[in-house]
């Protein structure tokens, strides 16, 4: 049970100072094991709080922005189809 908790918690990679112009450096492992190389591209989001900075793959946004799509699809065509079943 334990093992699964915190294989669900987020890893820790270091502590990244911000620059003069804003930049940050990805820490090497974080890189290595998230696949992040040369070009990679990465959305920002930021918690309405100001506390919290996400970064996302733009590829896996995408991917998930379609399963979305698809699952909201299939919902509308089974609350259409539920509804053309019932008697007025």
């Amino acid at each position: 049970m334990i093992d699964h908790i915190s294989e669900a918690m987020p890893k820790f990679y270091g502590s990244v100072t911000v620059g003069e112009r804003g930049q940050v450096a990805i820490p090497a492992e974080a890189r290595r094991e998230m696949i992040i190389e040369p070009a990679t591209k990465l959305l920002a989001f930021g918690h309405p709080n100001r506390r919290v900075l996400l970064l996302i793959k733009a590829e896996f946004a995408t991917e998930m922005l379609a399963s979305a799509t698809a699952a909201l699809s299939q919902f509308e065509q089974m609350v259409k189809a539920e509804h053309a079943e019932k008697p007025e």
